[in-house]
């Protein structure tokens, strides 16, 4: 796949959850589910990293001997992310607050995007 296609598709990615976390909740539906923004939270960052991880990928292939940066990249962004999101969220909304528990998920989402990129980098290294 295209380094320029995978690049775009990251940065839709990543628009989508800034858009969702930064939103109004008002505008969002509500939904009586046990941890259902937590769950949303880890789903998000897992998407988020694996979208970061093929675009990291496909753009240090060749220029580095350790193809494991891309996931190091990726994860520290995710993670980098989430915080700057949770802190954006008790600037610039009035319905949000920042709570380090959604940064954990965050962080547990990530992790798990590297170990299953990892775990499947043989079907990763041929998109």
């Amino acid at each position: 796949m295209p380094k320029k296609l995978l690049l775009l598709w990251a940065i839709i990615c990543s628009g989508i959850i800034t858009y969702f976390c930064l939103t109004d909740s008002r505008n969002i539906p509500a939904v009586n589910f046990p941890s259902i923004d937590k769950i949303v939270h880890f789903c998000f960052h897992f998407g988020f990293t694996i979208s970061w991880i093929l675009f990291f990928k496909k753009e240090l292939k060749g220029k580095t001997a350790d193809d494991y940066k891309a996931y190091l990249v990726s994860f520290i962004f995710s993670v980098f992310f989430g915080i700057t999101i949770e802190i954006l969220q008790s600037v610039l909304t009035k319905t949000r607050t920042a709570d380090v528990t959604d940064v954990l998920a965050n962080t547990i989402g990530a992790t798990a995007a590297v170990f299953s990129a990892i775990a499947f980098k043989k079907q990763i290294d041929k998109i």
